[in-house]
């Protein structure tokens, strides 16, 4: 009589821990390449949006001679303002059709006359804070696009 035996198959748990453990290095590897990805990607669309809306606020000037004040905002754009000073010629429609918010879920900025240039269009940033370094506006753009 002949006795046979059978081995069961599966894994051991050093077989599994190792998998695990390769596992974990890769994502540790992958991750901070997505994740910067993510962040360089989100500066750039809040700088195109940024030179999107600086060419509406030129169109605007070409109109009216003056760009809106920081009162009147990039409102202006969309809405006729009722502000002073009231532009003449205001289009039916505005200029853009809506303003955007930035990446980050915050409106972008107007400072009209700007602190850093004849206009100042910015977002915030990632911090959502005014006056940071990681404030994106039209006088920074080339370091994003």
């Amino acid at each position: 009589m002949k006795v046979t035996t059978q081995k069961q198959g599966g894994f051991t748990l050093i077989e599994v821990m190792v998998v695990l453990l390769i596992i974990g290095i890769m994502a540790g590897l992958v991750a901070p390449q997505i994740l910067g990805s993510q962040e360089e990607a989100q500066r750039k669309a809040a700088a195109v949006d940024i030179r999107s809306l600086e060419s509406a606020l030129t169109r605007y000037k070409l109109s009216n001679n003056r760009f809106p004040t920081t009162e009147q905002g990039l409102d202006a754009l969309i809405n006729q303002p009722t502000i002073e000073p009231i532009p003449r010629n205001y289009p039916q429609g505005g200029y853009i059709t809506s303003l955007p918010d930035d990446p980050w879920n915050n409106p972008y900025q107007l400072l009209s006359p700007g602190e850093i240039g004849v206009i100042d269009v910015f977002s915030n940033g990632p911090d959502g804070e005014p006056g940071t370094d990681d404030d994106i506006g039209n006088w920074n753009l080339n370091e994003y696009l």
